[in-house]
């Protein structure tokens, strides 16, 4: 696709170009240059620069430019960007760098893929073996790939790559919690969430001279920040994200998806079967608070799914757990052949059920029900544990070969 072409399809698309920049006076006129050459609508927001960019800036003709005083971080800039690309009624957000790391005729390998798949959030993948690719970055990038792979249960090459197609109309709509370095983590997490395709695809990049560089990740802050927005987006997603689409799947009829990722998983019928076992036995265990995590690290050395491990997992979700307690409690009184010390007469309501549950803590001073509940816990979760995995064998081998049969 020419220079020309680009333009076109880029108007077209209603798509507007954006370059955040801070102190990048070295770089970022030709890195502006560049772009113009392939963008008609191009925006430069100045994120506090403290060096000359400011006063470069305002010698450009031919672009539109928002600036602030304070440094706000990037995740900063893009947000007042994709509101004043909201506002001002634009479809499409394009980003890049003004370090000059990212080449501007790779602007058309985006417009051609919007064509292909419309709506969707197309991230540019870095060669992460390229010359001069700081470690540090290289490091990040991989973890950032691990956790988001966890919270949404989909695969990427590259999270943290600057090159990125927005589509606007979902995501003008929503809200997000961080400003600086970690924003785009989050903005592709929320976005899978919110059922908007994230994708990589490849691009080119250039990293100057280790003496030449100008960078602004702070390894220990940054590092820091990311870390604590995926402990948050991880708590969000085994409570509230796997639920919501385990209930989605059985109660809005929601099931090609759920065909799809059975479809798309290479792990055979017995491996993903015994995987689902193994979550909700983690899921029921007295482990209260660190279920999700002894699933996804004794899958890992089980050689099982670990993503289906944690996601069936969070059958010990809070709601549930008063439930788990008094039924525990009921198949320990049994296992031991003694009274169930936290029975419930034959009048009592569901409403008695969960409250009886949640004093258990009342009855805990006494070491019978400590074993009532230990005992029965971990025959409760071997048999639950036993039956998903049978079930769930049975309806991915009938599944399976229903596929096949149509191939």
């Amino acid at each position: 696709m020419d220079k020309k072409t680009c333009r076109e399809r880029l108007k077209e698309m209603n798509c507007l170009v954006v370059i955040p920049t801070y102190n990048n006076e070295g770089t970022v006129l030709d890195v502006i240059r560049d772009v113009m050459e392939y963008a008609p609508e191009l925006l430069v927001v100045n994120d506090g620069s403290t060096d000359s960019t400011s006063s470069l800036l305002h010698g450009v003709e031919g672009i539109r430019l928002l600036e602030y005083s304070r440094n706000r971080g990037k995740g900063g800039a893009l947000k007042l960007a994709i509101k004043y690309a909201v506002r001002h009624g634009f479809s499409y957000m394009l980003t890049l760098d003004a370090d000059g790391q990212h080449y501007a005729d790779d602007i058309p390998v985006f417009v051609e893929a919007a064509m292909q798949e419309p709506d969707t959030l197309f991230v540019g993948a870095r060669n992460l073996k390229a010359k001069n690719m700081p470690g540090a970055n290289s490091f990040a990038n991989r973890f950032s790939n691990f956790w988001y792979m966890v919270d949404t249960g989909k695969r990427m090459s590259d999270t943290q790559s600057g090159y990125r197609l927005y589509p606007l109309e979902k995501l003008g709509k929503m809200h997000f919690l961080t400003g600086r370095y970690e924003f785009e983590v989050e903005i592709i997490v929320r976005a899978a969430w919110n059922r908007i395709p994230v994708k990589n695809i490849p691009i080119r990049v250039w990293y100057a001279p280790k003496e030449e560089r100008v960078s602004h990740f702070k390894p220990l802050r940054d590092f820091g920040r990311i870390s604590l927005l995926n402990t948050g987006l991880f708590l969000w997603a085994i409570l509230i994200h796997y639920p919501w689409i385990g209930i989605s799947y059985f109660t809005k009829g929601d099931v090609e998806e759920l065909k799809h990722i059975i479809a798309s998983t290479r792990n055979k019928p017995g491996k993903m079967a015994a995987s689902m076992g193994w979550g909700v036995f983690c899921g029921i265990i007295p482990a209260w608070g660190y279920q999700t995590f002894l699933a996804g690290v004794s899958a890992y050395a089980l050689r099982l799914n670990k993503l289906i491990a944690m996601g069936f997992s969070t059958i010990g979700i809070p709601p549930l757990i008063p439930v788990i307690i008094i039924i525990s409690c009921r198949i320990g009184a049994w296992a031991t052949g003694s009274e169930c010390l936290l029975s419930l007469s034959d009048e009592s309501t569901i409403m008695d059920f969960i409250l009886k549950g949640l004093k258990f803590w009342e009855w805990a001073g006494d070491i019978n029900v400590w074993m009532q509940y230990f005992i029965g816990s971990f025959l409760l979760a071997s048999f639950a544990g036993l039956g998903t995995s049978l079930l769930g064998y049975v309806s991915l081998a009938i599944f399976k070969s229903k596929k096949s049969q149509k191939a």
